[in-house]
């Protein structure tokens, strides 16, 4: 049978991360923050909220059911249907049953819609001029480094 120390985990003290590490992370919150100052501005532009923006940008791709657009902006299923309704009201998204199941409701980006989807994304210049400025092997490193956070974290 062990000792009573032997048994007891010893505790360890967090690290603190490295100067670098800190200085990644802190330019990471600072592009994320100036990315949303622009994002809400191009929203402003077209006189919407920076929440029918993103919105209108997820529905621009792909037609989705309210659960999943709640699950991807991290809000109540309530709040999307306010933001969908004032959408629809301005005709920029509309509902439409589910062909896989009809009971279920799609919101999708009418035409005008995805013109201002383009229209919000094309005025987006902060993150794409500078990234221009890199090399294609850049870019690959930059998005393949991106991906890998977003899977471990």
């Amino acid at each position: 049978m062990g000792t009573l120390r032997s048994m007891v985990t010893p505790r360890t003290t967090p690290r603190r991360p490295d100067d670098l590490t800190l200085e990644v992370v802190d330019l990471i919150g600072s592009v994320v923050a100036r990315y949303h100052e622009e994002y809400e501005e191009a929203a402003a532009g077209h006189t919407l909220t920076g929440a029918q923006a993103r919105l209108l940008s997820l529905l621009s791709l792909e037609p989705l059911p309210m659960r999943k657009l709640a699950q991807r902006l991290k809000c109540e299923p309530s709040n999307v249907t306010g933001i969908v309704d004032r959408l629809e009201s301005r005709g920029l998204v509309e509902r439409r049953p589910d062909p896989a199941d009809r009971r279920v409701k799609l919101a999708a980006a009418t035409a005008e819609g995805r013109r201002v989807a383009r229209s919000l994304q094309d005025s987006l210049r902060f993150a794409r001029e500078p990234l221009a400025g890199l090399s294609e092997a850049e870019r690959l490193a930059l998005r393949d480094a991106l991906r890998r956070m977003l899977r471990e974290g």
